[in-house]
């Protein structure tokens, strides 16, 4: 049975271990969330403030920088559990904390999925009249979003922590390959939806540069809001797992001792 401190998992950067009790706050994750927090008042500061309007879509732009960064924060989640999963699957030591980094991310990864959707829903609002149309963008984004749902469902499965690790690393390394799909669906089918302002193939960012520079600040604040996330989440799983060993080591010892009763009690008739 695992029973390893669970605040000191591998895959925690030096410097960011707890020196005592079995919290989940570090100076670096404290040092990590004062950063995060200020990111995103900056990002309200440049978003709802400096940030002109755009000549066509008004002020709902500004839903873009918040629509946008989740959106490709999310990717990053989902290619981190990916590359999480595939180390334990193929590592040799098998080691659970490259598990627990996979379900963290893909946690968060799905959250900031469903925080583009709100987010798009209110902008087609504003911009198409309506809140939802069945486009080629907006539906493979929901198809990521319901393969993620199920995948954490698959995580809550009976078993034992191996083999949860084993069948969701299989399901983070194939879920991953939805992404292309999302991102390259507006080029594959006629969509209602805009292509790449930033990442766009031809190279041309046709963006304001007050505007691109508030898209940037709000990649930035959900980078951090994102590390910040998976650094509490892992060791928030990691005492989960130990406490499920700690439960069945407790009900395999209460076993041990109705077994040596009845044997004390066989052996006195």
């Amino acid at each position: 049975m695992t029973t390893t401190d669970p605040t000191l998992s591998p895959t925690d950067p030096d410097g960011a271990r707890p020196t005592t009790g079995a919290g989940t706050g570090t100076r670096g994750t404290r040092i990590l969330g004062i950063a995060t927090i200020i990111a995103m008042g900056w990002l309200v500061a440049f978003g709802l403030g400096f940030s002109p309007e755009d000549r066509d879509q008004r002020e709902s732009v500004r839903l873009l920088y918040v629509h946008v960064p989740t959106i490709w924060i999310a990717y990053l989640a989902f290619i981190v559990t990916a590359i999480a999963s595939a180390v334990y699957f193929f590592g040799k030591k098998h080691s659970m904390g490259w598990d627990r980094l996979a379900g963290a991310s893909a946690e968060i990864g799905t959250a900031f999925v469903a925080v583009t959707l709100v987010i798009g829903a209110m902008w087609g609002r504003l911009t198409w009249g309506v809140f939802w149309q069945w486009d080629a963008r907006l539906t493979t984004t929901a198809l990521l979003f319901v393969t993620y749902i199920g995948y954490l469902a698959v995580r809550r499965l009976d078993g034992t922590h191996e083999q949860r690790a084993r069948r969701s690393a299989v399901i983070g390394m194939l879920a991953v390959l939805e992404i292309p799909l999302v991102h390259w669906s507006v080029r594959l089918w006629r969509s209602l939806h805009q292509e790449a302002t930033v990442l766009g193939t031809d190279g041309d960012v046709s963006m304001d540069g007050l505007m691109l520079f508030s898209l940037f600040v709000g990649v930035v604040a959900f980078s951090l809001l994102y590390v910040w996330l998976v650094l509490h989440r892992t060791r928030v799983m990691a005492m989960e797992d130990l406490l499920d060993d700690r439960g069945l080591d407790d009900a395999l010892a209460a076993r041990r001792a109705e077994g040596d009763v009845d044997h004390t009690q066989e052996g006195a008739l």
